[in-house]
């Protein structure tokens, strides 16, 4: 059985939970209790070392509390060409308090067109970090995992900080993508945005990402930039 093949099963066997989030639709329904949702979009504008640099970030469910269908997307420009765009689709189920299994697909069109199957967990740590942790099997049976996690803490009732983490790792090369073992990448960053009501919320960003390991000797061996250091303005809506 080939690769494309499992994630097409894959695919399938995200779809066999989907009459059970229907279920629970129609019984809050009958219930007269609302189908829950939250989305949220973020999209910003800023520099990385004299380069103009766009990216968007999409996160959002709608459902129950037990069953959800999950979509995100994120992606980011850079002096003109669009170097990474990330669209997922994902079961989630509650499984403990504050915590859901997930599964699906993701699909990327940048920087190289790739699909993957995705299983991991998104909930509140300790402390209240929201966190997330995936992993992926791309078509081609390259083996990545993330971890993202963050954070907010109230200035006021209107002016938020987030700080956030993201780390990337792999299980092999990935020579289309210029990955290596190991470790590939990191990134830290700050948001401070302030709530102009909850729905809408002007933003400043800003973060370091560093590439490590063979990821980075390879970016040095391209002439590429190994690290980046990026200033940002953006909005945040919430609906």
């Amino acid at each position: 059985m080939n690769i494309k093949t499992s994630l097409y099963l894959i695919l399938l066997g995200c779809l066999v939970p989907l009459p059970a989030l229907a279920d629970d639709m129609m019984m809050s329904h009958a219930a007269s209790y609302p189908v829950y949702h939250m989305f949220r979009i973020e999209t910003d504008i800023g520099s990385n070392r004299g380069k103009p640099v766009t990216s968007w970030d999409v996160d959002g469910w709608i459902g129950t509390d037990y069953n959800k269908f999950w979509l995100k997307s994120e992606g980011e420009r850079v002096d003109g060409a669009l170097e990474s765009a990330e669209f997922w689709g994902l079961y989630s189920r509650n499984i403990a308090t504050f915590w859901d299994a997930q599964i699906g697909l993701r699909h990327d069109t940048q920087p190289v067109s790739t699909t993957y199957a995705v299983f991991g967990v998104n909930g509140l740590a300790p402390y209240y970090f929201e966190t997330e942790a995936h992993g992926f099997i791309s078509e081609h049976g390259d083996i990545t995992a993330r971890l993202k996690t963050e954070n907010e803490f109230l200035i006021t009732q209107k002016l938020i900080l987030q700080p956030y983490a993201e780390l990337n790792l792999s299980a092999q090369k990935v020579a289309d993508q210029d990955i290596g073992a190991g470790i590939t990448d990191a990134q830290l960053g700050l948001q401070t945005r302030y709530e102009i009501t909850k729905r809408i919320a002007p933003y400043i960003d800003i973060h370091y990402g560093q590439k490590f390991g063979a990821t980075k000797s390879i970016a040095e061996d391209n002439h590429e930039d190994s690290s980046e250091a990026v200033g940002s303005i953006g909005l945040r809506f919430m609906f």
